[in-house]
């Protein structure tokens, strides 16, 4: 029903979806379209992304819905509030992506085009790129939920989360490495906040650890 409602706005969708990349190139630049079907294929396919997005909470929902007779009582106290929290964070994640990371880099990377070059990215070739950075640092967005998890469950206490910290951020820099453009300024946008969100996910962390766990945690920790 989304997707369809959708659809009469494909086009207007995908010139929202490119906004930060025209912003980035020069005064009447388009994007390309090399394929036959790609002027109507990739706004189909991000309109179908919108529809997706705008209807997970309603999916989730449904999921919860069919699950919960099946979970005991504390299960369903802890379910609801990660299942939102997990999709808040996300899209937190992706409009961190779209409102800051996008125009940094394509400025960034259209400023080394040399001036015999007329910058003009295929729109398939941008839309997988788009996706994949949505992907990125909607994941990188579920760090602190990663990390109160551990500590709940009692597999990662406070402490172990804080000795991890090293390892962290030598990972968060491999997994910015692997998941965004070979520039610096793409690589630090997505390490420093996934290194921030794990300090973020301690600190909450302490909030709820079992009582026996924290009891551990507090003796550890003391001089």
């Amino acid at each position: 029903i989304v997707f369809a409602a959708l659809t009469p706005f494909m086009t207007e969708i995908f010139d929202l979806l490119s906004r930060p990349m025209m912003a980035a190139l020069p005064a009447g630049s388009k994007l390309l379209a090399t394929g036959v079907t790609t002027p109507f294929m990739v706004p189909l396919k991000v309109t179908l992304f919108m529809a997706l997005l705008i209807a997970l909470p309603y999916v989730l929902w449904q999921v919860w819905a069919f699950v919960a007779p099946g979970l005991y009582k504390h299960e369903k106290k802890l379910a609801a509030p990660l299942i939102a929290s997990s999709v808040l964070m996300f899209a937190l994640g992706m409009a961190y992506c779209y409102f800051v990371v996008f125009g940094l880099v394509f400025k960034f990377i259209a400023g080394f085009a040399p001036a015999s070059v007329a910058v003009s990215p295929d729109i398939e070739a941008y839309f997988g790129f788009v996706m994949g950075m949505f992907l990125a640092f909607g994941l990188t967005f579920e760090v602190p939920i990663i990390v109160v998890l551990l500590a709940r469950f009692g597999i990662a206490d406070v402490q172990k989360l804080k000795q991890a910290r090293p390892y962290v951020i030598v990972g968060a820099f491999i997994i910015a490495a692997v998941f965004t453009p070979p520039d610096v300024l793409s690589q630090l946008l997505l390490a420093i906040p996934l290194c921030l969100l794990y300090e973020l996910g301690i600190f909450l962390a302490r909030f709820v650890v079992k009582p026996k766990d924290a009891d551990e945690t507090a003796a550890q920790e003391a001089p």
